[in-house]
């Protein structure tokens, strides 16, 4: 594999707190270099906020949407790179409403977080026309706030880095990794409505431990059984950062995933929706809404830094 030295938190482990912002960029053809070198800056501007308290780990990673990558790199474009593909099916929706750059901020500390945050969009300034900011946290013991243990079954330790960063296939960007992001919002009150058994049957495993059901058990609508996708006998994987946000008057999950192959989520997708072609839907999403959807690619810190030469 070509060695490129990828993001740090790409295939890092989840941590207690997290903050996604995306951005739109006023009149990106012009901006193009300016928001470059802001970018080439992200690595110094975390490491001093980092240094306030190095225990809390923290960590950025930015990816840079697809139709701004064709800004700030013109040459050179990751082969993958694709806008987020809207679905709409039986009044089930995942809408593409896309984003320029995405800061995937972790770390142990919730204000940190917030001081990169304020930090990176006010190096952006003026160019930044319009954001998304959402921070999330570790609910309970790593569980959605429908109750359940989310990310039972992601890769761990060193095989995060193998599903999630793109390697000789495209060995400009390799190192980098494709990011796909969603919010849901649950309706936590009609999911409250349902036993234990019908919550049990949607997600596909116990509550308690999140044992998985057995066959027998688990019907074809199941949350798992629909993202579970063989091919050629391997388990297709993302590495997921998923995490819980909200208030008390509206809740959800904020999904991100790092991928090298933007496909396997878009297929996942099209199964939970229902547009797979074998006439089933996730029933989960009979108890959930997605109301955002982007991609993005995160570059390795070399071609982060290149940017800025083009």
């Amino acid at each position: 594999m070509t060695k490129r030295e990828p993001q740090t938190g790409i295939a890092a482990d989840e941590a207690e707190h997290a903050r996604c912002v995306i951005v739109r960029i006023r009149e990106p053809a012009a901006a193009g270099l300016r928001a470059a070198r802001v970018l080439a800056r992200v690595p110094a501007v975390t490491e001093k906020v980092r240094a306030l308290d190095r225990r809390a780990k923290l960590m950025c990673t930015v990816g840079i949407g697809p139709e701004f990558f064709a800004v700030v790199s013109p040459h050179r474009r990751p082969r993958g790179l694709r806008p987020f593909a809207a679905i709409t099916s039986n009044g089930r929706a995942a809408p593409n409403t896309g984003g320029d750059l995405l800061f995937h901020i972790v770390s142990k500390r919730a204000d940190l977080n917030f001081e990169l945050a304020l930090r990176l969009v006010g190096e952006l300034g003026d160019l930044v026309g319009a954001s998304e900011d959402v921070a999330g946290f570790r609910y309970l013991d790593s569980r959605d706030l429908t109750g359940f243990i989310d990310g039972t079954e992601n890769p761990k330790g060193k095989e995060r880095a193998r599903v999630a960063l793109v390697g000789d296939e495209d060995p400009v960007f390799a190192g980098g990794s494709y990011v796909f992001t969603q919010r849901y919002v649950h309706d936590l009150r009609m999911w409250a409505t349902r036993s234990l058994a019908e919550q049990e049957g949607a997600i596909g495993r116990r509550k308690r431990d999140s044992k998985e059901l057995s066959d027998r058990m688990k019907p074809p609508t199941a949350h798992i059984r629909r993202v579970t996708i063989e091919e050629s006998g391997e388990e297709l994987e993302i590495v997921r950062h998923s995490f819980p946000y909200g208030t008390v008057s509206e809740a959800g999950l904020f999904f991100i995933a790092y991928t090298k192959d933007l496909g396997i989520p878009e297929r996942m997708l099209a199964r939970m929706m229902g547009t797979s072609g074998d006439g089933l839907h996730d029933h989960l999403m009979d108890f959930t809404r997605a109301v955002s959807g982007a991609t993005f690619f995160a570059p390795s810190l070399e071609v982060l830094r290149s940017l800025t030469a083009r």
